[in-house]
Protein backbone atom coordinates (compact mmCIF):
# COMPACT_ATOMS: atom_id res chain seq x y z
CA UNK A 1 0.00 0.00 0.00
CA UNK A 2 2.70 2.31 0.94
CA UNK A 3 4.19 1.68 -2.80
CA UNK A 4 1.13 2.46 -4.67
CA UNK A 5 -0.02 5.52 -2.75
CA UNK A 6 3.70 6.95 -2.85
CA UNK A 7 2.92 6.25 -6.77
CA UNK A 8 -0.41 8.10 -6.84
CA UNK A 9 1.21 10.92 -5.06
CA UNK A 10 3.62 11.70 -7.91
CA UNK A 11 1.11 11.24 -10.47
CA UNK A 12 -1.12 13.79 -8.62
CA UNK A 13 1.81 16.28 -8.38
CA UNK A 14 2.25 15.91 -12.08
CA UNK A 15 -1.62 17.62 -12.83
CA UNK A 16 0.00 21.16 -12.36
CA UNK A 17 2.73 20.66 -15.13
CA UNK A 18 1.72 22.97 -18.36
CA UNK A 19 -0.90 25.19 -16.52
CA UNK A 20 1.53 27.33 -14.98
CA UNK A 21 5.20 28.40 -15.09
CA UNK A 22 7.56 24.99 -13.58
CA UNK A 23 7.97 24.52 -10.77
CA UNK A 24 8.65 22.05 -8.31
CA UNK A 25 5.93 19.60 -8.06
CA UNK A 26 4.62 18.84 -4.62
CA UNK A 27 1.57 16.17 -4.43
CA UNK A 28 0.30 14.66 -1.10
CA UNK A 29 -2.21 11.69 -0.43
CA UNK A 30 -3.38 10.92 3.27
CA UNK A 31 -4.49 7.53 4.09
CA UNK A 32 -7.45 7.11 7.27
CA UNK A 33 -6.19 5.24 10.16
CA UNK A 34 -7.68 1.67 9.71
CA UNK A 35 -7.87 2.07 6.37
CA UNK A 36 -11.43 4.15 6.07
CA UNK A 37 -12.45 6.27 3.22
CA UNK A 38 -12.48 4.18 0.33
CA UNK A 39 -10.15 2.51 -1.54
CA UNK A 40 -6.47 2.27 -0.75
CA UNK A 41 -7.89 4.59 2.81
CA UNK A 42 -7.33 8.04 0.74
CA UNK A 43 -9.48 10.46 2.60
CA UNK A 44 -7.65 13.69 1.10
CA UNK A 45 -5.32 14.83 -1.71
CA UNK A 46 -3.56 17.74 -3.22
CA UNK A 47 -1.37 19.02 -5.53
CA UNK A 48 0.85 22.50 -5.45
CA UNK A 49 -0.60 24.04 -8.69
CA UNK A 50 1.87 26.82 -8.51
CA UNK A 51 4.37 29.00 -6.68
CA UNK A 52 2.33 31.34 -4.53
CA UNK A 53 -0.64 29.20 -4.29
CA UNK A 54 -2.01 26.76 -0.99
CA UNK A 55 0.49 24.32 -0.63
CA UNK A 56 -0.55 20.24 -1.34
CA UNK A 57 -0.17 19.36 2.49
CA UNK A 58 -2.61 22.13 3.68
CA UNK A 59 -5.12 21.33 0.84
CA UNK A 60 -5.12 17.33 1.59
CA UNK A 61 -5.35 17.55 5.74
CA UNK A 62 -8.57 20.27 4.47
CA UNK A 63 -10.13 17.94 2.54
CA UNK A 64 -9.70 14.58 5.17
CA UNK A 65 -11.00 16.94 7.91
CA UNK A 66 -11.23 14.73 11.41
CA UNK A 67 -10.27 11.88 9.03
CA UNK A 68 -6.75 12.98 9.07
CA UNK A 69 -6.10 12.38 12.76
CA UNK A 70 -3.72 9.24 13.21
CA UNK A 71 -3.06 8.68 9.31
CA UNK A 72 -0.51 8.99 7.21
CA UNK A 73 0.76 11.42 4.87
CA UNK A 74 2.62 10.29 1.45
CA UNK A 75 4.53 13.22 -0.31
CA UNK A 76 6.46 12.16 -3.58
CA UNK A 77 8.69 14.98 -2.24
CA UNK A 78 10.21 16.57 1.29
CA UNK A 79 8.28 19.88 2.10
CA UNK A 80 9.83 22.97 1.21
CA UNK A 81 9.48 25.95 3.18
CA UNK A 82 10.15 28.80 0.48
CA UNK A 83 7.87 31.39 2.62
CA UNK A 84 9.26 31.34 6.49
CA UNK A 85 5.75 29.62 7.12
CA UNK A 86 6.19 26.45 7.98
CA UNK A 87 2.67 25.97 6.50
CA UNK A 88 3.28 22.54 4.80
CA UNK A 89 5.13 20.66 7.73
CA UNK A 90 2.48 22.71 10.36
CA UNK A 91 -0.61 21.40 8.68
CA UNK A 92 0.49 17.77 8.86
CA UNK A 93 1.05 18.08 12.62
CA UNK A 94 -1.90 20.28 13.48
CA UNK A 95 -4.35 17.50 11.86
CA UNK A 96 -2.85 15.12 13.75
CA UNK A 97 -0.96 13.24 11.04
CA UNK A 98 1.32 10.34 12.97
CA UNK A 99 3.23 8.86 10.06
CA UNK A 100 4.89 10.39 6.88
CA UNK A 101 6.17 8.78 3.67
CA UNK A 102 8.78 10.68 1.66
CA UNK A 103 9.08 9.49 -1.62
CA UNK A 104 12.02 11.63 -1.92
CA UNK A 105 14.22 14.38 0.40
CA UNK A 106 14.26 17.84 -1.04
CA UNK A 107 16.97 18.35 -3.67
CA UNK A 108 17.80 22.17 -2.69
CA UNK A 109 20.18 21.84 -0.22
CA UNK A 110 18.90 24.84 2.15
CA UNK A 111 15.90 23.11 2.45
CA UNK A 112 17.32 19.03 2.16
CA UNK A 113 16.38 17.47 5.57
CA UNK A 114 14.44 20.53 7.23
CA UNK A 115 11.11 19.22 7.24
CA UNK A 116 12.14 15.60 7.83
CA UNK A 117 13.65 16.85 11.37
CA UNK A 118 11.07 19.25 12.01
CA UNK A 119 8.22 16.53 11.86
CA UNK A 120 10.69 14.11 13.58
CA UNK A 121 11.13 16.55 16.27
CA UNK A 122 7.34 16.52 16.56
CA UNK A 123 6.82 13.22 17.48
CA UNK A 124 5.82 11.91 13.84
CA UNK A 125 7.50 8.89 12.19
CA UNK A 126 8.78 9.48 8.61
CA UNK A 127 9.70 6.72 6.38
CA UNK A 128 12.00 7.90 3.54
CA UNK A 129 12.34 5.42 0.22
CA UNK A 130 15.71 4.67 0.19
CA UNK A 131 17.12 5.14 3.47
CA UNK A 132 14.00 3.75 5.93
CA UNK A 133 11.83 1.64 3.02
CA UNK A 134 14.19 -0.37 0.83
CA UNK A 135 12.82 -3.15 -0.90
CA UNK A 136 12.18 -3.77 -4.16
CA UNK A 137 8.68 -3.09 -4.30
CA UNK A 138 9.19 0.61 -3.88
CA UNK A 139 11.50 0.94 -7.38
CA UNK A 140 8.40 1.77 -9.20
CA UNK A 141 7.47 4.73 -6.66
CA UNK A 142 10.73 5.88 -6.46
CA UNK A 143 11.02 6.46 -10.36
CA UNK A 144 7.48 8.15 -10.18
CA UNK A 145 8.88 10.59 -7.50
CA UNK A 146 12.01 11.26 -9.62
CA UNK A 147 10.54 11.70 -12.78
CA UNK A 148 7.79 14.03 -11.79
CA UNK A 149 10.63 16.50 -10.66
CA UNK A 150 13.47 15.50 -12.99
CA UNK A 151 14.03 19.47 -14.28
CA UNK A 152 14.50 20.15 -10.25
CA UNK A 153 17.01 17.54 -10.03
CA UNK A 154 19.08 18.56 -13.28
CA UNK A 155 19.07 22.07 -12.20
CA UNK A 156 19.96 21.36 -8.82
CA UNK A 157 23.02 18.71 -9.84
CA UNK A 158 24.53 20.39 -12.88
CA UNK A 159 23.47 24.12 -12.19
CA UNK A 160 21.51 24.24 -16.14
CA UNK A 161 18.06 24.10 -16.66
CA UNK A 162 16.41 20.11 -17.26
CA UNK A 163 17.08 19.86 -21.44
CA UNK A 164 14.64 18.00 -24.28
CA UNK A 165 15.49 17.94 -27.20
CA UNK A 166 12.40 17.39 -29.71
CA UNK A 167 12.16 16.13 -33.31
CA UNK A 168 9.56 14.42 -35.43
CA UNK A 169 11.59 12.64 -38.77
CA UNK A 170 10.53 10.24 -41.51
CA UNK A 171 11.04 5.98 -40.90
CA UNK A 172 14.18 6.96 -43.13
CA UNK A 173 15.31 9.46 -40.35
CA UNK A 174 14.45 12.70 -42.69
CA UNK A 175 12.84 15.82 -40.86
CA UNK A 176 12.13 17.67 -44.09
CA UNK A 177 12.16 16.96 -47.90
CA UNK A 178 15.30 17.87 -49.87
CA UNK A 179 14.03 21.49 -50.68
CA UNK A 180 13.03 22.21 -46.74
CA UNK A 181 9.57 21.17 -46.60
CA UNK A 182 8.65 20.04 -43.64
CA UNK A 183 4.69 20.05 -42.96
CA UNK A 184 3.97 18.09 -41.75
CA UNK A 185 6.03 15.28 -40.82
CA UNK A 186 4.06 13.67 -37.89
CA UNK A 187 0.29 13.63 -37.43
CA UNK A 188 -1.92 15.67 -35.50
CA UNK A 189 -2.06 13.62 -32.30
CA UNK A 190 1.84 14.10 -32.27
CA UNK A 191 1.94 17.77 -32.41
CA UNK A 192 -0.95 17.56 -29.56
CA UNK A 193 1.91 16.05 -27.78
CA UNK A 194 3.92 18.48 -28.90
CA UNK A 195 2.13 21.48 -27.60
CA UNK A 196 1.85 19.62 -24.12
CA UNK A 197 5.56 19.38 -23.66
CA UNK A 198 5.97 22.90 -24.52
CA UNK A 199 3.25 24.06 -21.81
CA UNK A 200 5.43 21.95 -19.25
CA UNK A 201 8.74 24.13 -20.51
CA UNK A 202 9.98 27.49 -19.47
CA UNK A 203 11.34 28.04 -22.80
CA UNK A 204 11.32 26.68 -26.65
CA UNK A 205 14.48 26.84 -28.00
CA UNK A 206 14.91 27.25 -32.02
CA UNK A 207 17.92 28.33 -34.39
CA UNK A 208 17.98 30.77 -37.15
CA UNK A 209 17.52 28.11 -39.65
CA UNK A 210 14.37 27.16 -38.04
CA UNK A 211 12.99 30.54 -38.71
CA UNK A 212 13.79 31.05 -42.31
CA UNK A 213 12.27 28.03 -43.26
CA UNK A 214 9.57 27.16 -41.30
CA UNK A 215 8.30 30.66 -39.70
CA UNK A 216 6.83 28.44 -36.15
CA UNK A 217 4.86 30.49 -33.48
CA UNK A 218 6.34 27.81 -30.94
CA UNK A 219 3.11 28.82 -28.62
CA UNK A 220 1.54 26.13 -26.46
CA UNK A 221 -2.04 26.41 -28.12
CA UNK A 222 -3.77 24.67 -25.03
CA UNK A 223 -6.36 27.34 -24.54
CA UNK A 224 -4.62 29.06 -21.71
CA UNK A 225 -2.35 28.33 -18.91
CA UNK A 226 1.64 28.37 -19.29
CA UNK A 227 3.07 30.39 -22.50
CA UNK A 228 6.47 29.39 -22.38
CA UNK A 229 9.17 32.06 -23.76
CA UNK A 230 10.25 31.57 -27.16
CA UNK A 231 14.34 32.11 -28.02
CA UNK A 232 16.63 31.83 -30.80
CA UNK A 233 19.52 31.33 -31.19
CA UNK A 234 21.54 33.33 -34.23
CA UNK A 235 25.55 33.38 -33.86
CA UNK A 236 24.85 35.94 -36.97
CA UNK A 237 21.55 37.15 -36.76
CA UNK A 238 20.65 36.42 -40.48
CA UNK A 239 17.29 36.33 -39.41
CA UNK A 240 14.22 38.01 -41.66
CA UNK A 241 12.50 41.21 -40.19
CA UNK A 242 9.42 39.90 -40.28
CA UNK A 243 8.40 36.51 -38.66
CA UNK A 244 5.92 35.11 -36.26
CA UNK A 245 8.01 35.18 -33.19
CA UNK A 246 8.37 38.74 -33.44
CA UNK A 247 4.59 39.02 -32.16
CA UNK A 248 5.15 39.73 -29.02
CA UNK A 249 1.45 40.16 -27.73
CA UNK A 250 0.76 36.44 -26.90
CA UNK A 251 4.47 34.93 -26.05
CA UNK A 252 7.89 36.72 -24.76
CA UNK A 253 10.63 36.29 -27.30
CA UNK A 254 14.40 36.63 -26.87
CA UNK A 255 17.12 36.02 -29.52
CA UNK A 256 20.71 35.06 -28.40
CA UNK A 257 23.36 36.08 -30.30
CA UNK A 258 27.35 36.98 -30.44
CA UNK A 259 28.39 40.74 -29.51
CA UNK A 260 28.21 43.15 -32.28
CA UNK A 261 26.26 41.13 -34.89
CA UNK A 262 23.81 43.19 -37.35
CA UNK A 263 23.33 46.10 -34.76
CA UNK A 264 20.32 47.38 -37.71
CA UNK A 265 18.37 43.94 -36.84
CA UNK A 266 19.05 44.13 -33.19
CA UNK A 267 17.62 47.62 -33.45
CA UNK A 268 14.65 46.28 -34.82
CA UNK A 269 13.63 43.52 -33.30
CA UNK A 270 14.02 45.52 -29.97
CA UNK A 271 11.45 48.22 -31.39
CA UNK A 272 8.92 44.86 -31.77
CA UNK A 273 9.37 44.23 -27.97
CA UNK A 274 11.83 41.07 -29.13
CA UNK A 275 14.67 41.06 -26.04
CA UNK A 276 18.11 40.84 -28.11
CA UNK A 277 20.56 38.76 -25.64
CA UNK A 278 24.43 39.40 -27.04
CA UNK A 279 27.31 37.00 -25.76
CA UNK A 280 31.30 37.20 -26.61
CA UNK A 281 30.68 33.68 -28.01
CA UNK A 282 27.45 32.22 -28.30
CA UNK A 283 27.60 28.31 -27.57
CA UNK A 284 24.57 26.19 -25.78
CA UNK A 285 26.64 25.41 -22.47
CA UNK A 286 27.32 29.03 -21.75
CA UNK A 287 23.68 29.82 -23.00
CA UNK A 288 22.21 26.91 -20.53
CA UNK A 289 24.23 28.81 -18.00
CA UNK A 290 22.59 31.96 -18.55
CA UNK A 291 19.08 30.23 -18.90
CA UNK A 292 19.97 29.09 -15.62
CA UNK A 293 20.70 32.21 -14.10
CA UNK A 294 17.50 33.65 -15.28
CA UNK A 295 15.52 30.84 -13.15
CA UNK A 296 14.53 28.51 -15.75
CA UNK A 297 14.05 25.00 -14.87
CA UNK A 298 13.53 23.34 -17.89
CA UNK A 299 13.60 23.84 -21.64
CA UNK A 300 12.65 22.02 -25.02
CA UNK A 301 14.97 22.39 -27.87
CA UNK A 302 12.96 22.22 -31.18
CA UNK A 303 15.96 23.43 -33.23
CA UNK A 304 17.42 21.53 -36.67
CA UNK A 305 20.39 19.31 -36.48
CA UNK A 306 22.99 22.32 -36.75
CA UNK A 307 22.26 23.67 -33.44
CA UNK A 308 20.99 20.44 -31.70
CA UNK A 309 24.90 18.79 -32.39
CA UNK A 310 26.71 21.11 -30.73
CA UNK A 311 24.08 20.87 -27.90
CA UNK A 312 24.54 17.18 -27.56
CA UNK A 313 28.06 17.30 -27.78
CA UNK A 314 28.61 20.01 -24.61
CA UNK A 315 26.42 17.49 -22.86
CA UNK A 316 23.43 19.73 -21.71
CA UNK A 317 20.77 17.67 -23.11
CA UNK A 318 19.38 15.10 -20.66
CA UNK A 319 16.25 14.10 -22.68
CA UNK A 320 15.24 12.69 -25.87
CA UNK A 321 11.89 12.67 -27.82
CA UNK A 322 11.37 11.45 -31.23
CA UNK A 323 8.25 11.33 -33.25
CA UNK A 324 8.73 8.94 -35.85
CA UNK A 325 6.44 8.75 -38.71
CA UNK A 326 5.43 5.55 -40.99
CA UNK A 327 6.73 7.75 -44.16
CA UNK A 328 9.45 7.60 -46.30
CA UNK A 329 10.52 10.63 -48.41
CA UNK A 330 14.36 9.56 -49.21
CA UNK A 331 17.33 12.29 -50.44
CA UNK A 332 20.51 12.42 -49.91
CA UNK A 333 20.21 16.09 -49.22
CA UNK A 334 17.02 15.77 -46.68
CA UNK A 335 18.08 17.06 -43.45
CA UNK A 336 17.98 14.59 -40.16
CA UNK A 337 17.57 15.38 -36.23
CA UNK A 338 21.49 15.40 -35.33
CA UNK A 339 24.28 17.13 -37.22
CA UNK A 340 27.49 15.91 -36.98
CA UNK A 341 28.79 14.63 -33.67
CA UNK A 342 32.25 13.44 -34.80
CA UNK A 343 31.55 9.63 -33.80
CA UNK A 344 33.28 7.14 -36.23
CA UNK A 345 32.70 4.01 -34.62
CA UNK A 346 29.29 2.22 -33.79
CA UNK A 347 30.47 1.83 -30.42
CA UNK A 348 30.79 5.84 -29.66
CA UNK A 349 26.95 6.18 -30.00
CA UNK A 350 24.60 7.45 -27.19
CA UNK A 351 22.06 5.16 -25.71
CA UNK A 352 18.57 5.78 -24.18
CA UNK A 353 18.27 4.70 -20.94
CA UNK A 354 14.73 4.32 -19.13
CA UNK A 355 13.59 4.04 -22.52
CA UNK A 356 9.70 4.13 -23.50
CA UNK A 357 7.94 3.72 -26.68
CA UNK A 358 4.41 4.70 -27.20
CA UNK A 359 1.79 4.53 -30.16
CA UNK A 360 0.51 7.85 -31.06
CA UNK A 361 -1.79 8.10 -34.07
CA UNK A 362 0.21 6.79 -36.71
CA UNK A 363 3.36 7.92 -35.04
CA UNK A 364 5.92 6.05 -32.88
CA UNK A 365 7.25 7.78 -30.05
CA UNK A 366 10.55 7.03 -28.79
CA UNK A 367 11.44 8.97 -25.15
CA UNK A 368 14.90 8.41 -23.06
CA UNK A 369 17.63 9.91 -21.14
CA UNK A 370 20.74 10.66 -22.51
CA UNK A 371 21.73 11.07 -19.10
CA UNK A 372 20.45 9.32 -15.90
CA UNK A 373 18.43 11.42 -12.84
CA UNK A 374 20.83 12.25 -10.50
CA UNK A 375 21.03 11.14 -7.37
CA UNK A 376 21.38 13.92 -4.71
CA UNK A 377 21.06 11.97 -1.91
CA UNK A 378 24.90 10.80 -1.10
CA UNK A 379 25.54 14.82 -0.48
CA UNK A 380 22.77 14.62 2.58
CA UNK A 381 25.51 13.42 5.46
CA UNK A 382 28.27 16.15 4.65
CA UNK A 383 25.94 18.83 4.98
CA UNK A 384 24.55 17.18 8.54
CA UNK A 385 28.11 16.62 9.69
CA UNK A 386 28.46 20.54 8.55
CA UNK A 387 25.87 21.50 11.12
CA UNK A 388 26.50 19.45 13.79
CA UNK A 389 30.12 20.92 13.68
CA UNK A 390 29.24 24.38 13.22
CA UNK A 391 25.29 25.55 13.35
CA UNK A 392 26.28 29.07 12.46
CA UNK A 393 28.21 28.39 8.98
CA UNK A 394 25.92 28.82 6.77
CA UNK A 395 26.11 29.21 2.87
CA UNK A 396 23.58 31.98 2.72
CA UNK A 397 24.81 34.35 4.57
CA UNK A 398 26.07 37.36 2.45
CA UNK A 399 26.08 41.26 1.92
CA UNK A 400 23.78 41.17 -0.67
CA UNK A 401 20.52 38.84 -0.46
CA UNK A 402 18.93 37.62 -4.01
CA UNK A 403 15.49 36.52 -4.05
CA UNK A 404 13.64 35.45 -7.19
CA UNK A 405 12.02 31.91 -7.49
CA UNK A 406 10.15 29.63 -5.36
CA UNK A 407 13.45 27.88 -4.22
CA UNK A 408 15.24 31.14 -3.28
CA UNK A 409 15.95 30.88 0.61
CA UNK A 410 14.14 34.49 0.42
CA UNK A 411 11.27 33.58 -1.75
CA UNK A 412 8.87 34.69 0.89
CA UNK A 413 10.05 38.60 0.15
CA UNK A 414 8.85 37.86 -3.50
CA UNK A 415 5.49 39.76 -4.52
CA UNK A 416 4.65 36.27 -5.15
CA UNK A 417 4.37 34.80 -2.27
CA UNK A 418 1.01 33.31 -1.08
CA UNK A 419 0.52 35.44 1.41
CA UNK A 420 -3.03 37.35 0.97
CA UNK A 421 -4.04 40.37 1.49
CA UNK A 422 -7.19 42.79 2.91
CA UNK A 423 -6.70 45.60 0.89
CA UNK A 424 -8.96 47.85 -1.13
CA UNK A 425 -10.71 46.92 -4.07
CA UNK A 426 -11.76 49.69 -7.29
CA UNK A 427 -14.51 51.06 -4.99
CA UNK A 428 -12.71 51.47 -2.05
CA UNK A 429 -14.14 48.49 -0.16
CA UNK A 430 -11.68 46.34 1.79
CA UNK A 431 -11.21 42.91 0.09
CA UNK A 432 -8.80 39.72 0.22
CA UNK A 433 -6.60 39.61 -2.83
CA UNK A 434 -4.93 36.37 -3.02
CA UNK A 435 -1.46 37.62 -3.64
CA UNK A 436 0.52 41.01 -3.32
CA UNK A 437 1.07 40.42 -7.45
CA UNK A 438 -2.75 39.93 -7.62
CA UNK A 439 -3.43 43.27 -6.04
CA UNK A 440 -0.82 45.44 -7.70
CA UNK A 441 -1.77 44.20 -11.67
CA UNK A 442 -5.79 44.99 -10.65
CA UNK A 443 -4.64 48.09 -9.79
CA UNK A 444 -3.54 49.03 -13.07
CA UNK A 445 -7.04 49.69 -14.21
CA UNK A 446 -8.13 51.50 -10.92
CA UNK A 447 -10.85 53.96 -11.10
CA UNK A 448 -11.21 54.33 -15.09
CA UNK A 449 -14.72 54.98 -16.59
CA UNK A 450 -14.59 51.90 -18.81
CA UNK A 451 -16.65 49.03 -18.62
CA UNK A 452 -13.65 46.62 -18.88
CA UNK A 453 -11.40 48.06 -16.26
CA UNK A 454 -13.93 46.69 -13.99
CA UNK A 455 -13.98 43.30 -16.27
CA UNK A 456 -10.08 43.14 -15.65
CA UNK A 457 -9.96 43.69 -12.55
CA UNK A 458 -12.11 40.48 -11.75
CA UNK A 459 -10.02 38.26 -14.06
CA UNK A 460 -7.17 39.52 -12.03
CA UNK A 461 -8.75 38.86 -9.24
CA UNK A 462 -9.41 35.50 -9.75
CA UNK A 463 -6.43 34.66 -11.37
CA UNK A 464 -5.01 31.01 -10.45
CA UNK A 465 -1.79 32.03 -9.10
CA UNK A 466 0.02 35.37 -8.92
CA UNK A 467 1.84 34.07 -12.15
CA UNK A 468 -0.93 33.87 -14.08
CA UNK A 469 -2.42 37.30 -12.95
CA UNK A 470 1.30 38.63 -13.64
CA UNK A 471 0.82 37.51 -17.39
CA UNK A 472 -2.95 38.35 -17.34
CA UNK A 473 -2.10 42.29 -16.26
CA UNK A 474 0.77 42.53 -18.45
CA UNK A 475 -1.06 41.60 -21.33
CA UNK A 476 -4.39 43.63 -20.73
CA UNK A 477 -2.38 46.39 -20.12
CA UNK A 478 -0.40 45.85 -23.93
CA UNK A 479 -3.42 45.03 -25.47
CA UNK A 480 -5.43 47.94 -23.78
CA UNK A 481 -3.46 50.76 -22.87
CA UNK A 482 -6.59 53.17 -22.88
CA UNK A 483 -8.04 51.43 -20.42
CA UNK A 484 -5.18 51.73 -18.03
CA UNK A 485 -5.20 54.28 -15.23
CA UNK A 486 -3.77 57.63 -17.03
CA UNK A 487 -1.62 58.16 -13.71
CA UNK A 488 -0.22 54.29 -13.60
CA UNK A 489 3.43 55.37 -14.30
CA UNK A 490 3.70 57.94 -11.47
CA UNK A 491 1.33 55.67 -9.42
CA UNK A 492 2.91 52.01 -9.19
CA UNK A 493 5.71 52.46 -7.07
CA UNK A 494 3.18 53.78 -4.21
CA UNK A 495 1.08 51.50 -4.72
CA UNK A 496 3.78 48.52 -4.18
CA UNK A 497 4.98 50.11 -1.20
CA UNK A 498 1.29 50.55 0.56
CA UNK A 499 0.63 46.41 -0.81
CA UNK A 500 4.47 45.61 1.35
CA UNK A 501 3.61 47.41 4.30
CA UNK A 502 -0.20 45.40 4.42
CA UNK A 503 1.83 41.93 4.15
CA UNK A 504 4.85 42.62 6.32
CA UNK A 505 2.40 44.21 9.32
CA UNK A 506 0.17 41.20 8.46
CA UNK A 507 1.65 38.26 8.72
CA UNK A 508 4.81 38.53 11.65
CA UNK A 509 7.33 35.56 10.61
CA UNK A 510 7.62 38.02 7.33
CA UNK A 511 8.18 40.75 9.53
CA UNK A 512 10.87 38.60 10.81
CA UNK A 513 12.39 37.17 8.25
CA UNK A 514 12.80 41.20 6.81
CA UNK A 515 14.28 42.22 10.28
CA UNK A 516 16.89 39.62 10.08
CA UNK A 517 18.15 40.98 6.45
CA UNK A 518 19.59 43.92 8.18
CA UNK A 519 22.80 45.20 7.16
CA UNK A 520 22.19 43.08 3.64
CA UNK A 521 21.40 44.91 0.33
CA UNK A 522 18.18 43.04 -0.90
CA UNK A 523 18.54 42.13 -4.38
CA UNK A 524 15.20 41.38 -6.53
CA UNK A 525 16.93 38.82 -8.84
CA UNK A 526 15.04 39.42 -11.85
CA UNK A 527 17.14 38.77 -15.15
CA UNK A 528 14.47 40.61 -17.34
CA UNK A 529 12.30 42.92 -15.41
CA UNK A 530 14.56 46.40 -15.31
CA UNK A 531 12.53 48.47 -13.05
CA UNK A 532 11.45 45.69 -10.07
CA UNK A 533 13.96 43.82 -10.45
CA UNK A 534 18.06 44.03 -10.75
CA UNK A 535 18.86 42.50 -14.02
CA UNK A 536 21.03 40.18 -15.55
CA UNK A 537 24.31 42.33 -14.81
CA UNK A 538 22.82 44.97 -12.18
CA UNK A 539 21.61 47.25 -14.90
CA UNK A 540 18.38 46.81 -13.14
CA UNK A 541 16.78 49.62 -11.41
CA UNK A 542 15.55 46.96 -8.12
CA UNK A 543 12.78 49.26 -7.00
CA UNK A 544 11.15 46.26 -5.18
CA UNK A 545 14.45 45.45 -3.32
CA UNK A 546 14.79 49.25 -2.65
CA UNK A 547 10.94 49.80 -1.36
CA UNK A 548 11.63 46.28 1.24
CA UNK A 549 15.26 48.06 2.02
CA UNK A 550 13.14 51.44 3.17
CA UNK A 551 10.78 49.54 4.61
CA UNK A 552 12.99 47.34 7.00
CA UNK A 553 14.35 50.32 7.43
CA UNK A 554 11.15 51.75 9.36
CA UNK A 555 10.06 48.70 10.77
CA UNK A 556 13.75 48.68 12.81
CA UNK A 557 13.27 52.06 13.78
CA UNK A 558 9.79 51.60 15.19
CA UNK A 559 10.86 48.73 16.76
CA UNK A 560 13.63 50.72 18.23
CA UNK A 561 11.32 53.43 19.29
CA UNK A 562 9.29 51.01 20.60
CA UNK A 563 11.84 49.43 22.82
CA UNK A 564 13.16 52.64 24.30
CA UNK A 565 9.45 53.10 26.09
CA UNK A 566 9.68 50.58 27.67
Amino acid sequence: MDAELLDRAAKLADKSAGLTSPHPNFGCLISAAGGRGGKAGVVGEGFLYAQGTKCAELQAVETAGELARGGTAYLNMEPGDCYGDHTPVSSLIQAGISRVVVGMRHPLQHLRGEAIRSLRSEGVQVDVLGEDLQSKIFEGALKSCLNVNAPLLYRSAFHVPFSVFKYAMTLDGKIATSSGHASWVSSKQSRVRVFELRGRSDVVIVGGNTVRRDDPRLTARHGGGHVPVRIVMSQTLNLPEEANLWNTSDAYTIVATQRGARKDIQEKLARKGVEVVEFDFLDPREFMEYCYDRGYLQVLWECGGGLSAPAISSGIIHKIYAFVAPKIIGGVNAPSPVGELGMVHMSQALNLIDREVELIGPDLLISGYLQPIPDLSPMIPSADTTLALDPTVSPYDADIIFFYKTWDPYGALSNFSPHPLQMPDGNGDCTTWSTLEHYYQANKFWRVNNPLAKEFIQQIKYAKSPEEAARLGRKLQRQHPDVVRDDWEDAKIDVMYEALKCKFSTYPHLNAMLRSTAGSVLVEASPHDLFWGGGRDGEGLNYLGRLLMKLRSEILEETAVTAGVK
